[in-house]
C-alpha cells in the first residue's frame, strides 16, 4: 500500500494551520469540481483526491494520527503492525465506512474509515458533502489595540472601535459555492454548483463594524481583553469568532507606571528637606498633604499605600511612591545670600563632615 501524502495533496507545509488548509481545499475544490468539468475523468480523480486530503486534515483528531502515523510510516514500521495499531484506534473512535466508501483510497479505508465517498448521480453527485455547504466551523478570531490614559485605566472608559473582518457570505454561508440541488430519499444531489456571485467563491467578504468596548476602571497596560462573539461572524451566533483586544495605556506627564504602582519625581527645596516640611501633592483621585521628614535627601522615596492604579478582582490596589529631588534656590537677594554664609559658618565651626570626603581619600 502506498503512503497517501494528503498535506502534497493540497499543497500545503505540513505545519500549515486549519485555515490554510481550508483555503487551499477551498481553491482546489472549486477547480476541480465535477460540475463545472463535465466529463474530464481526469478532474474527477483529483476532486476525489482532495476531498480525501480534506476530510483527513480538515479534522483534528484525524489529521493528529495521521501525523503520528506518518511518522511511523517514515520509520519504517511494518504495514499490518501500523494497520492493526491505527485501524484499531479508527474503531475505538467510531469512525466507519459509510456511502461511497470505495471511492477512496484504500489508505484512507484502512486507516480513517471513509464515510465521504461520492457517486456520480443523474445530473449531479449523490451522498457527498463537497465541502462547499455551510459547514460547523467556528469562524476566526480578530485582534485589535486600543489606548487610553492614565486617568481613563484608574476611573474606567468606553472606547468606539472600527473593525473590519472577513465574514462568512451570508449568500453562501461560507462555502463559497451555491448549489442547486434535491434529495432523492436518503441521499442528495446537487444539480448544479457555481461560484457565488457576492463573494466571489472566496466564501468570505469585508465588512466594516463599529463596536462600543467598556475598559473596566483597574485595567493595567497590556492587558489582553477576550470579547466573546465579537470577531468574525459565521453562519449562527454561537459560531462566531472572539475579539481580543490590547490595552496600551498612554505616558503621563507626571506619573510612570509600573504594574499597578505609580512614580513620580518630587521637586523640594533645601530648607524644606532640611527642616522638613508639609507639601501638597497630586494623586490620581485629587490632592493630599504628604509630610517630608527633617534630614531628607534626594532619592528619598515617600510611598502613599493604595493610591495607584486602583485594584481590579482578587488584585490590590497599587501604591504611588514620589521620589524626592532636592533643589537649591535661585535668584538669592542679599539678605538670603548672608544668612546662607552664616549657616555655612556655623556648620564649619562644628566641624561638619565633607560630603566629598569619600571621593577624596
Amino acid at each position: 500500500m502506498e503512503f497517501q501524502d494528503y498535506y502534497k495533496t493540497l499543497g500545503v507545509e505540513r505545519t500549515a494551520s486549519d485555515k490554510e488548509i481550508k483555503s487551499a481545499y477551498r481553491k482546489l475544490a472549486r477547480k476541480y469540481h465535477p460540475d463545472l468539468n463535465p466529463g474530464n475523468k481526469e478532474a474527477e480523480k483529483r476532486f476525489k483526491e482532495i476531498n480525501e486530503a480534506y476530510q483527513v486534515l480538515g479534522d483534528a483528531e484525524k489529521r493528529k494520527k495521521y501525523d503520528e502515523l506518518g511518522a511511523d510510516w517514515e520509520r519504517g514500521a511494518a504495514e499490518e503492525e501500523l494497520r492493526r495499531r491505527y485501524a484499531s484506534q479508527r474503531a475505538a473512535g467510531g469512525f466507519r465506512p459509510g456511502p461511497g466508501a470505495e471511492d477512496f483510497s484504500d489508505f484512507f479505508s484502512s486507516f480513517f474509515g471513509g464515510g465521504f465517498g461520492a457517486r456520480r448521480g443523474r445530473g449531479g453527485f449523490e451522498g457527498f458533502d463537497f465541502g462547499f455547504a455551510p459547514r460547523e466551523q467556528k469562524a476566526p478570531d480578530l485582534s485589535a489595540e486600543v489606548q487610553i490614559t492614565l486617568a481613563e485605566a484608574a476611573q474606567g472608559t468606553r472606547r468606539r472601535l472600527e473593525l473590519t473582518a472577513q465574514d462568512d457570505c451570508p449568500v453562501c454561508k461560507g462555502s463559497g459555492m451555491v448549489m442547486q440541488e434535491e434529495r432523492m430519499g436518503q441521499a442528495r444531489v446537487v444539480r448544479s454548483a457555481q461560484p457565488c456571485s457576492r463573494c466571489g467563491g472566496d466564501g468570505v467578504i469585508p465588512n466594516r463594524r463599529t463596536l462600543e468596548v467598556t475598559i473596566p476602571a483597574g485595567t493595567t497596560d497590556g492587558t489582553r481583553m477576550r470579547l466573546a462573539g465579537q470577531g468574525g461572524r459565521g453562519p449562527r451566533p454561537d459560531l462566531n469568532g472572539d475579539l481580543y483586544l490590547t490595552v496600551h495605556i498612554a505616558p503621563d506627564r507626571l506619573f510612570r507606571l509600573s504594574g499597578r504602582d505609580l512614580r513620580c519625581e518630587l521637586p523640594v527645596w533645601d530648607y524644606e528637606a532640611a527642616l522638613g516640611a508639609e507639601v501638597t501633592v497630586p494623586t490620581l483621585s485629587g490632592r493630599l498633604s504628604l509630610k517630608i521628614p527633617p534630614g531628607s535627601q534626594t532619592g528619598r522615596v515617600m510611598r502613599l499605600r493604595g493610591k495607584g492604579l486602583p485594584g481590579r478582582g482578587k488584585e490590590p490596589a497599587g501604591d504611588l511612591l514620589f521620589e524626592l529631588k532636592v533643589l537649591a534656590p535661585e535668584n538669592l537677594t542679599d539678605v538670603e545670600r548672608a544668612l546662607l554664609r552664616e549657616l555655612a559658618d556655623k556648620q564649619r565651626q562644628r566641624h561638619v563632615p565633607d560630603p566629598r570626603a569619600a571621593m577624596l581619600r
